[in-house]
């Protein structure tokens, strides 16, 4: 950034208040140690006379560490759309509203854009507080090299349709950025596995926090390390290499010598289906050419890794 944009970036001068009229704080918060909070998140949450939030229980223990007490509102995915035009007429009658997600910028991969899109649409000063966000740390944490990235957020849950999602997104000429959560990591990889078996994959968990770690492999590598812990635990963001100028055309199908990663993602496509576990190991057995007992026994792992 210039010298001449530095200088003339007074704090929140563009989106202050005018009479009669509230403001929209969004507010980026840490995504696992509590001193990347900024001294201006602190102060925006103090100002506030409503605290909005994914998960109240989350928002109220920062705000207990900041020794902050605010009246806090739930606003998921399954609330702020039917909330947010109570919320713009609370500041359009001159209230502070501060919106936070449970970890990292709010309105990357959460419902916070709701509430900005229609505190716009109603002319209500916004404000941004910029913070941390798992997506660029992971991609730095990765070691990755890349000049471009594409952040996508979560694939979805069918194993099919991953595979068909990471297809589109193969020929993107840069690092390709996932969250996922730890019961359905192991089945993530195996999808990345069977489209982009070549490429250089990071499972970056817990970042920040005491036990942050970074794995660095190909997807099928890391898919079985993964799946032979008894328990995933913490947030996960995935990091795919780039597209190497001779990379192949992608495939849709497991490669050959990957059997690991296939198994894995039958079982979690069945146990996605609601499949019985002991009608999982019957046909996934037969399938793979495996005992039955082996395959009933990783199903109950992946089972318990789902909670």
């Amino acid at each position: 950034m210039g010298a001449r944009a530095l200088a003339g970036a007074a704090p929140s001068a563009s989106s202050a208040p005018s009479a009669g009229t509230g403001l929209l704080s969004v507010v980026g918060t840490p995504i696992g140690n509590l001193g990347d909070l900024t001294p201006r998140a602190a102060e925006a949450f103090r100002a506030a006379d409503l605290v909005c939030c994914e998960d109240t229980r989350v928002t109220s223990k920062l705000l207990a560490h900041l020794a902050i007490s605010r009246p806090l509102m739930r606003c998921d995915e399954n609330t702020i759309a039917e909330r947010a035009p109570e919320l713009v007429e609370r500041m359009r009658a001159g209230g502070r509203i501060a919106f936070a997600s449970d970890a990292g910028m709010p309105g990357v991969s959460d419902p916070g854009q709701v509430l900005v899109d229609a505190a716009r649409a109603a002319d209500v000063p916004v404000e941004v507080l910029p913070g941390p966000s798992a997506c660029v740390t992971a991609l730095v944490a990765s070691g990755i090299a890349c000049n471009r990235f594409f952040f996508e957020g979560f694939l979805p849950r069918r194993h099919g349709e991953r595979v068909r999602r990471l297809v589109e997104l193969a020929p993107i000429p840069g690092a390709l950025i996932f969250y996922e959560s730890p019961h359905r990591v192991v089945a993530s990889l195996a999808a990345l596995a069977e489209v982009l078996p070549a490429r250089t994959v990071a499972v970056c968990r817990e970042l920040t926090k005491l036990h942050e770690e970074v794995l660095r492999g190909t997807a099928a590598e890391l898919s079985g390390i993964l799946a032979a812990r008894p328990e995933v635990k913490g947030e996960i963001a995935l990091v795919v290499a780039p597209p190497a100028p001779d990379e192949p055309r992608p495939r849709a199908s497991a490669p050959a010598g990957d059997p690991e990663a296939a198994l894995a993602a039958d079982i979690e496509e069945a146990l996605d289906a609601g499949e019985p576990a002991s009608a999982i190991a019957k046909r996934l057995s037969q399938r793979h050419s495996l005992k039955r007992r082996a395959v009933y026994e990783r199903v109950l792992a992946a089972r318990e890794r789902r909670g």
